[in-house]
């Protein structure tokens, strides 16, 4: 069985400033799981990855808005909220927000490993039951892909390892949703 370890710096602070976003009129994360997306029309909210490490997560959706963050890990998953142009407003596991450029994100389906409730680390298991053998123990902040998911279980696979996790224990996707 092996340990995986996962990062927490997941973001770097690049200076402090007005923490409330409301720039430009845009709205606020949508309460309504039906909305769509004004610039795709694909659902708002979703769930997307970054392509490349040091993306900077800006104030507003332009370069000429101030860098609130630069994410610093490749593959973290991060909930689209709003959509502007070439700009996506997205939201981190610590719910942060603020625009990304659109070429920063990709559609992979990726995940962050939470804290257990008893233990820090979670379980990978060979099967989708918690009967199953161990394949390896994971540390909060641990990023792995997603191949699928049912209604309790996801699919995930972390480097050369590949497994179960039980859904609640990672944030990236949503408590009723199925990926196929």
């Amino acid at each position: 069985m092996m340990r995986l370890m996962g990062s927490m710096s997941n973001r770097l602070a690049f200076g402090l400033g007005v923490l409330g976003l409301a720039f430009c009129g845009m709205p606020a994360a949508a309460e309504d799981p039906s909305t769509t997306g004004s610039v795709t029309k694909l659902p708002i909210p979703r769930f997307v990855s970054l392509k490349p490490s040091d993306t900077p997560m800006r104030e507003g959706p332009s370069k000429d808005h101030r860098i609130k963050w630069v994410f610093k890990r490749e593959g973290l998953p991060v909930e689209v909220i709003g959509e502007h142009d070439h700009w996506r407003r997205v939201r981190d596991s610590e719910s942060t927000d603020g625009w990304v450029y659109f070429g920063r994100l990709s559609n992979r389906r990726t995940v962050v490993i939470r804290a257990g409730k008893t233990s820090a680390e979670q379980n990978l298991y060979r099967d989708d039951r918690e009967t199953s053998a161990v394949v390896a123990r994971l540390q909060p902040g641990v990023i792995a892909n997603v191949q699928n998911c049912s209604r309790d279980w996801c699919k995930v696979s972390i480097e050369s390892y590949a497994g179960y996790v039980r859904k609640d224990a990672v944030w990236g996707v949503y408590p009723d949703e199925t990926i196929k």
